[in-house]
């Protein structure tokens, strides 16, 4: 007798379903992708116990026969495509046909569905029609999912607790309504509304259904195309940002997406803006011809493959740092107007934006000797090696004022922020994350844009390292030569160090110049030369500025304020904190209840 048999339908359609059913939220996508496909323009979600007991979906879209309304439960069944061309062609967000047949393996389902006459009721358990039958003939479908999992207690055993798995919905529903801003979701749980959107085709007002209105005001269009992709959303100004990724939304045809590259450029385009640790909130929908992805790589459709994958990289690069560098990113402090009456002995305000994080505090551990600060002057010449016209000059001081407005400093609070003012308003001014931008810009200039300019030292510096490290920094010590460095090896598993680039710190030469080879070795599985010379010009810098608690003139704050103006970026530090805030004189009365109440 033969060994090997063809299995069953219902035994395929089980081990099917255990690739595209892993929890209720996977139910939730392929019901709402097929409602989407219909041509839906109102869409709900009703969910008991987070799904766990039942799924119901409704839509007002194209419906479906009688005839159809059984054969769609058939694996493979699917109306999207019909040849081997199509599938390079995929418009819709579903196309395999597995979905309603791995679903209804493991469940209970009735379906309900109408092209407008006749309503068809289709009951099955298991995978076997148990009924079907006639309905109320409403255009449209509604399909019910109940005891998902029952027959399969192993994978029943191992779902999440009822939190987890709501999250993970309203997760999933969240970003489709984004997607598709022209439909109206709404998604309740036990009757309890969580999201209700207007289908206006708004998608800020999407945003705002999900984020909030504060969110909302403080997101920027931006879009931008080329002979391949065509890419438009959203963007938040760089204060508002995450602990994790998921508010990186990327939508590509209408299909929600995770590519961990595109997040990485887009997280990278906020480098310096931003804590490293801390992520944008951001929607973008990238259109491109279906020729050119390949959304059949993975069960959930939720991975794809770009061709010309570099080039939309760049583009959407290039889209955000453009955008960032052309607006003014000073944090508005907005008073509330819930004001509490204050109890004047245990009243303090706090104006503090954000913790200092661990690593920050550790990064601005103080050097033995304060650094000659007017070695580091900041001069539009570092910038820029053309020679600069008068004409050209006072066009820049323009652009200038258009970034940083005319401020008057008029004196220090703990020895650590600079409170200017003007017409408008108080500005605060942190001192060291203001001279860090200043001085991060210097280094990075010197680093991008080297010289012959180094010092040789009175006595080499020889360092030895394990053979793997050794072997990583010879293969790119040339990187470290071409800033000026002069390292050659010496020895077993050793170099030494005769020459050092004259933006290294003073006094404290060992401890930097040991701290760029190590940045080097650790860089040695994804060596980027940019973002190499960005790390070393955030380090340097941090260890060349003023700090906490350092007493300085008005002239000196005058001088500081004067160089931020010219840097690239004058709003934050290279660690992504802000460099300065602004409360307007009309938040200014709000506090003090002088007015708007």
């Amino acid at each position: 007798m033969s060994k090997i048999q063809v299995m069953d339908t219902l035994l395929s359609n089980k081990i099917a379903a255990g690739e595209v059913v892993e929890r209720c939220a996977s139910v939730v996508k392929e019901l709402v992708e097929n409602s989407c496909d219909a041509k839906s323009s109102e869409i709900k979600i009703e969910l008991k116990e987070a799904g766990t007991l039942e799924i119901k979906v409704t839509d007002n879209g194209i419906g479906m026969d009688r005839d159809d309304a059984i054969l769609c439960f058939d694996r493979h069944a699917t109306s999207k495509i019909k040849t081997e061309d199509d599938l390079f062609h995929i418009t819709t967000l579903g196309f395999r046909g597995e979905a309603l047949a791995s679903i209804a393996s493991v469940s209970k389902v009735e379906l309900k569905t109408s092209e407008g006459d006749t309503g068809t009721l289709v009951n099955i358990e298991g995978g076997e029609i148990i009924s079907v039958g006639n309905c109320e003939a409403r255009k449209g479908t509604t399909i019910t999912i109940r005891n998902l999992f029952y027959n399969t207690p192993a994978r029943l055993k191992h779902m999440k607790s009822l939190y987890t798995e709501l999250s993970s919905i309203t997760d999933y529903v969240n970003k489709i309504s984004l997607t598709h801003p022209e439909i109206k979701f709404v998604l309740t749980n036990n009757g309890s509304v969580i999201l209700n959107t207007d289908g206006s085709n708004n998608l800020l007002k999407n945003i705002k259904c999900i984020y909030g209105i504060d969110v909302a005001k403080r997101m920027i269009e931006v879009s931008a195309t080329d002979d391949d992709y065509n890419i438009s959303g959203y963007i938040s100004l760089p204060e508002i940002h995450r602990s994790n990724k998921n508010g990186m939304i990327t939508l590509v045809n209408g299909r929600v997406v995770k590519n961990t590259e595109l997040n990485k450029v887009i997280n990278d385009s906020y480098s310096s803006y931003k804590p490293d640790n801390r992520f944008p909130i951001v929607v973008l929908n990238i259109e491109v011809d279906p020729i050119l992805v390949d959304v059949n790589i993975h069960p959930t459709k939720m991975d794809v493959k770009f061709s010309k994958f570099e080039e939309l990289k760049e583009l959407i690069s290039n889209m955000i740092k453009e955008k960032l560098r052309n607006i003014n990113l000073i944090p508005n402090i907005e008073a509330t107007e819930k004001i509490e009456k204050p109890k004047y002995e245990k009243y303090t305000l706090n104006f503090n934006v954000e913790e200092e994080t661990e690593e920050y505090r550790t990064s601005n551990i103080q050097i033995d000797q304060k650094i000659d600060e007017n070695e580091y002057i900041l001069n539009e010449d570092l910038f820029k090696n053309e020679v600069i016209s008068e004409e050209k000059k006072q066009e820049q001081i323009e652009l200038d004022k258009d970034k940083l407005p005319e401020m008057y400093p008029i004196g220090e609070v703990h020895g650590t922020y600079i409170i200017t003012q003007n017409e408008s308003g108080m500005y605060i001014i942190d001192q060291h994350a203001a001279k860090e931008r200043i001085n991060y810009e210097i280094c990075l200039n010197k680093l991008a844009n080297p010289n012959d300019d180094k010092i040789d030292m009175l006595i080499p510096l020889t360092l030895e390292y394990s053979n793997n490290d050794y072997l990583v920094l010879k293969e790119n010590i040339e990187f470290l030569n071409e800033m000026n460095f002069d390292i050659e090896p010496f020895g077993i598993n050793s170099i030494i160090v005769k020459a050092h680039p004259t933006w290294i710190p003073k006094n404290n030469e060992v401890e930097s110049i040991k701290k760029v080879i190590e940045m080097v070795i650790e860089k040695e599985k994804n060596f980027d030369l940019a973002k190499f010379r960005n790390h070393v010009a955030a380090t340097m810098a941090c260890k060349m500025s003023i700090k906490a608690n350092d007493l300085i003139t008005l002239k000196e704050m005058e001088n500081l304020i004067n160089d931020l103006r010219k840097c690239n970026n004058p709003f934050n530090c290279p660690h992504g904190r802000p460099t300065i805030i602004y409360y307007s004189k009309e938040e200014l009365e709000k506090l003090f209840k002088r007015s708007g109440f």
